[in-house]
C-alpha cells in the first residue's frame, strides 16, 4: 500500500451543499477502488494564482490516502470527466511526506482543541 495525496479544486459557481456533493463523490471513488482514507480537509474558498476557466477563485480540498497505483488512474479519470473540478494534482507521498503530514495533523488537532 502506498501513501497518497490529492488537491483538487471545486468552481466557486456551486452551492456549498453541491460543493460538498463532489467531495464526497471522490472520496467515495478512493473508498470503492480499495482505498482508505487517512485525512480530509476543507480549505474552503480560496484566490487562485492567475485565473482558471475565467474564474479567479475555487474551494480547494485535500484528501490523503492509502491504496494501489492502480487507483490514481480511476481518480484522476473521475476528475477529468467532472466538469466541476477546475484543477487536481495527485502524488505519492515519501516516507518524509508522511512523516510530515502526520505531524501536521497532530499539530491542527491540538489548535482546534484548544480554541
Amino acid at each position: 500500500m502506498n501513501n497518497y495525496e490529492t488537491v483538487f479544486i471545486v468552481t466557486p459557481v456551486l452551492s456549498d451543499a453541491q460543493v460538498q456533493e463532489v467531495c464526497d463523490k471522490f472520496q467515495g471513488v478512493i473508498t470503492e477502488n480499495g482505498g482508505q482514507i487517512v485525512n480530509a480537509e476543507n480549505w474552503g474558498l480560496k484566490k487562485l494564482a492567475y485565473p482558471i476557466q475565467k474564474k479567479t477563485t475555487g474551494f480547494y480540498f485535500l484528501v490523503e490516502f492509502t491504496g494501489e497505483g492502480s487507483i490514481i488512474d480511476t481518480l484522476e479519470t473521475q476528475y477529468r470527466r467532472d466538469e466541476r473540478i477546475i484543477r487536481f494534482l495527485t502524488f505519492k507521498q515519501d516516507k518524509f511526506a508522511v512523516e510530515y503530514s502526520a505531524k501536521r495533523r497532530a499539530k491542527l488537532a491540538g489548535k482546534t482543541q484548544e480554541e
